[in-house]
């Protein structure tokens, strides 16, 4: 019997927490002409107006992130991974109206 076991990698981010263009390409083992190419695309919103000012705060890193794993793992191109992004977060919308609603509504009962 073959017992496989994987090892989870986390990183816990303040939501206060800005880093530079360099700091998120290291962070997300991109580029940073990908992360400018990010920032170009309007995936990413920093804060700053020339890439030598930009900070991006703890969301951003986690799209970027998000943005990066979806090109490597789904072998997507900039556009699509873009396009997934933006799905996914009227996913995350959807799903907290959901939940705000369930709220309002009181405990739900099977019938």
């Amino acid at each position: 019997m073959v017992e496989t076991t994987k090892d989870l990698v986390g990183v816990v981010l303040d939501e206060a927490l800005t880093i530079t263009l360099a700091e998120l390409s290291q962070v997300c083992r991109a580029s940073d002409q990908t992360v400018r190419l990010m920032v170009h695309e309007g995936l990413l919103r920093p804060a700053g107006e020339r890439p030598d000012q930009w900070r991006f705060s703890g969301a951003q890193i986690r799209r970027a992130r998000r943005a990066v794993r979806l090109q490597r793992d789904l072998e997507l191109n900039l556009a699509g991974a873009a396009l997934a992004l933006e799905l996914l977060d009227q996913i995350d919308a959807l799903q907290a109206r959901i939940r705000t609603l369930e709220f309002q509504l009181g405990p739900h009962t099977e019938e």
